[in-house]
């Protein structure tokens, strides 16, 4: 009876089909090829190009995998890579040592590069490298490469005047209208006031508007009707769990390690409920920013403050960790690359790990300027609470801690005076430190000139780095006094409060040098720590070398200076408007990119963005009410044919709902959603170390009515749901979801016991409405309630009639409001 309903009410359900993986992935798919440059080149050249690429000195096995080509076509023993194919790709036995296959034969790599591999093969095997392919390498030429549109200041170009003067209602509206005009292009029609206040709503705070709600939208007539509700709904909580989720998704949320040993991280959480109050409160992007990177450096007015701003670090703390590595550089590095990325592709939609090994092959990013970033995260101690090694929990215990007021030393004007003179003599201290490496260094350079050559090389460069050790090492231990001196002043007014996932300062600020090709155990020369210098600007901060940087590294990710860091952020809030950025590529503003399809537009709203004060809220806002934001759905065979893609936003996109907003509407639409902050995490729960081993983690499948911005985010047991809806890898910045239409989603709808209980409650809910009068009443509350629309004609008498021939009334009218769920209609926004 239930697939007969839905046969006759005929609702849009999912596509059952299962879109088969593209087996010749596009070679300039951006989000591939990131992937590709940042997690499986650098293996490639670290370990196998030395026996299988053009300069080995004998190719073994006729195997090439310095190309594309060479991976695809394979050697004696057939293709090494088939994309989409990892069963058919034979470096995946390789790289496991299996079936008679190894590499590299003298060491079997870690389980996160295999899975690395599987990830990439079922991707389709991206790869950029082709024959003669042009790219930046060593001929960076930073003059020329500042004039990138992106790296150019953002600047207002007074929008073209309009052939239909009466169309726009913003600044926003002209520039899109004028973009279409030159196309011979023109708007569809504007979104009916039903339309329109569900998408309002679903936008702004995730959760449907009630039938009641809608029909107060449209009854109003007053002008600013949209705007009353827009500052109505900016202003609740729920707006901060809404558009916090977004970041969440950037920041790679997560609440465990990941890799091979996956440690529950039981304080993650807070900086989650960081993130949704900043977002709540307006807090200015640029502030956000700033305290994630470096809160912990930034000046306090009170305790509140200090303890929000260290909870802010989080952001470079909750990254996923390989805790099997026993290589103790190798695992620094591996955390200072991951959070560089971070920062970097999640504030300014820059790929800076990809040089990683070598010059970045697109952008101009010199591997100098990636070492000089990574410098300042090696010069910071992260505290997630866990430990490298064969501990047996993978907890260390190593945390920040809040203050508290209670138990908190008061640091006396004395003690403050003799700190901040200590201060003044450690950034003496390292400046002579400082001096003398650079002395010792240009001694030894001159006698390894003349020392032995071949196969003592490498024997005489380990010497020399100990001799260049010592040659300094009273300046040395002069900084290292000074430094504990410092920590015991500070120590007194240090945190003795609840513990948070943060990072500080390390004891010994330091620059790095190159890891040649990307090896710990290959070094080439000391960078000083810095920024990307294609994108420095005279007012630059310089990197104070008493600290690691980052206090300064914000100040320059966030100056209005900085090119990028508005533009990133006003085509994100854009993308999550209209469902496609500005600039398609959200993640990534340089060459693998998208050129903006309205360059204009985004410098505007850039612009506009910093003169508010960086207000998030100020900008939805003045999106939301533009012409543009309004338009409808509906299609023009003569725009679809020039700009099928809807690039310059002749109508609204149609979007599916996101994982968590598809959830929380049927717990809204049921009545049985609990919108309170939960306290703490799920993940508490978790008891008995590593996930996937001893650890005892029922207490994740409790059934919740919370929402879903609150759920557990434990990494490789993210709830089903959200899985099956495409929430983002919490290993990865995701600025946009993938979308996909799977068959498992519309079974989920139809047989799942959430959706069926969901059901039923909706159904109990109507049957418990007095105010309805009779089943026609109800049925059309129901379309009302479920799907913000009154039923059509059609549908009334369709599912009356269905009601009718049942004789169990509650089952039937739960399948009435199971078979609305399961419709396309209610998981999108038109």
């Amino acid at each position: 009876m239930f697939r007969l309903l839905m046969a006759a009410l005929g609702l849009a359900l999912f596509a059952a089909h299962v879109r088969a993986a593209d087996a010749d992935s596009k070679p300039d798919d951006p989000k591939g090829i990131e992937f590709f440059e940042k997690k499986i080149r650098p293996v490639l050249v670290a370990n196998c190009y030395q026996c299988h690429s053009a300069s080995a000195k004998e190719l073994k096995g006729e195997l090439r995998l310095d190309t594309r080509e060479g991976m695809r076509k394979g050697g004696e023993q057939g293709p090494a890579v088939v994309p989409a194919k990892v069963a058919d790709s034979l470096i995946i036995s390789a790289l496991k040592h299996a079936d008679g296959l190894e590499m590299p034969p003298k060491q079997k790599l870690s389980d996160a590069i295999v899975a690395d591999f599987t990830k990439w093969i079922e991707m389709g095997a991206p790869d950029p490298r082709r024959p003669n392919s042009s790219t930046v390498g060593s001929k960076i030429n930073i003059a020329e490469a500042r004039q990138w549109w992106s790296f150019q200041p953002p600047k207002v170009t007074p929008a073209p005047k309009v052939k239909n003067a009466a169309w726009p209602k913003s600044e926003i509206d002209r520039y899109v209208l004028a973009t279409l005009e030159a196309k011979g292009l023109a708007p569809v029609a504007d979104a009916d006031r039903r339309t329109l206040i569900r998408r309002t709503y679903l936008d702004l705070i995730g959760l449907p508007p009630t039938p009641e709600e809608v029909e107060a939208f449209v009854s109003d007539t007053d002008a600013k009707a949209l705007e009353k509700v827009i500052d109505r709904l900016l202003a609740m909580p729920q707006f901060g769990e809404r558009w916090g989720r977004h970041w969440l998704d950037i920041a790679r949320y997560g609440e465990s390690t990941s890799k091979e040993r996956n440690v529950p991280y039981p304080f993650a959480w807070r900086y989650r409920d960081y993130v949704y109050d900043s977002l709540a409160a307006d807090k200015p992007f640029d502030q956000f920013v700033r305290e994630q990177i470096a809160g912990d450096l930034l000046p306090a007015k009170n305790d509140a403050q200090r303890n929000e701003q260290l909870v802010a670090t989080g952001f470079l703390a909750i990254g996923p960790k390989s805790l099997n590595n026993r290589n103790n550089e190798q695992y620094l590095m591996d955390q200072a690359d991951e959070q560089l990325d971070v920062a970097t592709r999640g504030v300014m939609a820059l790929s800076v790990a990809c040089a990683r090994c070598h010059d970045h092959k697109f952008d101009p990013i010199p591997t100098t300027d990636y070492y000089a970033l990574v410098g300042i995260f090696r010069s910071t101690d992260t505290l997630s609470g866990v430990k490298r090694g064969n501990n047996k929990t993978g907890y260390s215990g190593d945390y920040g801690y809040m203050i508290d007021a209670g138990k908190k030393h008061e640091t006396g004007t004395e003690e403050r005076r003799k700190l901040a003179e200590l201060k003044r003599e450690l950034e003496k201290a390292q400046e002579d430190l400082q001096q003398a490496r650079q002395q010792a260094r240009q001694k030894l350079a001159a006698a390894e000139a003349n020392g032995a050559k071949g196969k003592n090389k490498a024997k005489n460069k380990a010497k020399a780095n100990q001799k260049l050790a010592a040659a300094f090492r009273q300046e040395q231990q002069r900084v290292d006094e000074l430094t504990a001196q410092i920590a015991a002043l500070e120590g007194g007014s240090s945190g003795s409060g609840p513990p948070v996932m943060a990072v500080r300062d390390s004891a010994r600020p330091a620059n790095v040098q190159v890891n040649i090709r990307g090896e710990v155990n290959d070094l080439g020369p000391e960078v000083p720590r810095g920024y990307v210098r294609v994108l420095t600007y005279p007012q630059s901060p310089d990197v104070v070398p008493a600290q690691s940087g980052r206090l300064q590294l914000a100040m320059w990710m966030t100056s209005k200076h900085n090119p990028l860091t508005a533009r990133v952020m006003a085509n994100r809030v854009w993308f999550h408007l209209f469902g496609r950025g500005i600039v398609e590529t959200v993640d990534n503003f340089g060459a693998l990119g998208e050129r903006p399809a309205n360059p204009e537009l985004l410098d505007y709203l850039a612009v506009r963005f910093v003169a508010h004060d960086w207000s998030v809220k100020k900008l939805i806002r003045e999106v939301m009410l533009s012409r543009a934001y309004q338009l409808s759905s509906d299609h023009s065979d003569a725009n679809y044919a020039a700009d099928p893609d809807n690039k310059l936003v002749w109508r609204m996109n149609r979007r599916r709902l996101e994982a968590e907003v598809i959830r929380d509407s049927l717990l809204a639409v049921s009545g049985q959603l609990d919108l309170a902050r939960p306290a703490g995490s799920l993940t508490q729960t978790i008891t008995g170390g590593e996930i996937g081993r001893q650890a005892r983690t029922a207490g994740l499948q409790e059934p919740v009515k919370f929402r879903s911005a609150y759920l557990p985010m434990v990494r490789g047991l993210v709830p089903e749901f959200l899985n099956l809806f495409d929430v983002a890898d919490a290993e990865l910045v995701v600025g946009q979801r993938d979308v996909t239409t799977v068959a498992p989603q519309a079974l989920y709808m139809m047989n799942n016991p959430l959706v069926g209980e969901q059901a039923k409650a909706t159904a109990e809910r109507l049957a418990g409405k007095s105010d309805l009068a009779d089943n026609a009443a109800r049925v059309d509350y129901a379309f009302r309630l479920v799907l913000g629309r009154p039923a059509s004609s059609d549908e009334q008498a369709a599912t009356l009639a269905y009601l009718q021939s049942c004789e169990d009334a509650p089952a039937a009218w739960m399948n009435v409001c199971q078979t609305l769920f399961a419709s396309a209609e209610f998981r999108y926004s038109y």
